[in-house]
C-alpha cells in the first residue's frame, strides 16, 4: 500500500542577498563614531564614513567610484545622509568622486585653508569650510561636542590636514591622509624644505601629543600606530624622505 504521507516541503532557500559594498570594512565603534572605508580608484585611496550615534555622517577623501561611496554611506543606515565631505589634501586621488557626492547629498565640502582653492578649481566644487590647525569639525548640534580635531601637517601639499577621533575607551585615531603612513612620511616632491615642514609637523603635532596606542589611518595602505613608527623618526630625518 502506498505511504500516503508526503514527503516533508522543505523549507525554502532564501535568495542570496548581494553584497552590495565588497570592499567595506565592518563598522568599528570609535567611542561616539562608527568608522567604516572602503578602497577606491586605480591608486586605492582610502575613503572613510563617520557615523555619529546622534546621526551625523562625515565622509573623508572621496577619490573615485561615487556609487561605491554612496554605498558606503548607506551602509549601516536606513536613510542616506551626509553632513560633510572633507578632503585631506588637493590630489587627485582624493577627490576624483567629489562632485558627483555632492551633487547626490548636497553636503558642504570642507579641507585645508591653503588647498582650498585648489580643491574648487579641479572639481568645480566650491570649498563652505576651510579648516585651520586646531580647528573642529563644522557639525551639527548632537554632534558638535565630539567633531573630529583638524590638524595642519604642511609638505604633501600646502593644506593637508589630519582628522583627529577620540574618546577614553576607544583611544584616539588619527585619520591622516597622504601626510604619514607606516613607515614614513607622505612625498614632497623631492624638496628638502618640504619634507622638513612635514616632519616638523608630524613630529610636534603628532607624535609629541598623541600616545603609542594612537591608531594611524593613512589614505592608501594599511593602518599603524605611533608606536610602531615612533623608533624610526629620526631614521626618516637622516634619510629626507
Amino acid at each position: 500500500m502506498p505511504d500516503l504521507v508526503p514527503d516533508p516541503v522543505p523549507d525554502p532557500v532564501p535568495d542570496p542577498v548581494p553584497d552590495l559594498v565588497p570592499d567595506v570594512v565592518p563598522g568599528e565603534v570609535l567611542g561616539p563614531w562608527t568608522l567604516r572605508s572602503t578602497v577606491v580608484g586605480p591608486l586605492a585611496t582610502n575613503a572613510y564614513a563617520l557615523t555619529h550615534v546622534a546621526g551625523a555622517r562625515v565622509l573623508v577623501d572621496p577619490g573615485d567610484d561615487a556609487p561605491a561611496l554612496l554605498a558606503l554611506l548607506d551602509a549601516g543606515t536606513a536613510a542616506r545622509r551626509l553632513d560633510l565631505v572633507v578632503v585631506t589634501h588637493r590630489h587627485p586621488d582624493h577627490l576624483g568622486a567629489l562632485a558627483e557626492v555632492v551633487a547626490a547629498t548636497g553636503a558642504p565640502v570642507a579641507a585645508g585653508a591653503d588647498d582650498a582653492d585648489a580643491v574648487a578649481d579641479v572639481t568645480g566644487v566650491a570649498v563652505a569650510h576651510r579648516l585651520g590647525h586646531g580647528d573642529r569639525l563644522p557639525l551639527p548640534a548632537g554632534a558638535a561636542s565630539d567633531a573630529p580635531g583638524v590638524v595642519a601637517l604642511r609638505g604633501h601639499t600646502p593644506g593637508s590636514v589630519a582628522l583627529v577621533l577620540g574618546s577614553p575607551t576607544a583611544g584616539v585615531h588619527l585619520l591622516t591622509g597622504d601626510s604619514l603612513f607606516p613607515g614614513g612620511v607622505g612625498a614632497t616632491g623631492g624638496e628638502p624644505a618640504r619634507f622638513a615642514s612635514l616632519l616638523a609637523d608630524v613630529r610636534t603635532r603628532l607624535f609629541d601629543r598623541f600616545d603609542d596606542a594612537t591608531t594611524v589611518r593613512p589614505g592608501h595602505g594599511a593602518a599603524t600606530t605611533l608606536g610602531v613608527e615612533r623608533p624610526s623618526l629620526d631614521a626618516w630625518a637622516a634619510r629626507g624622505w
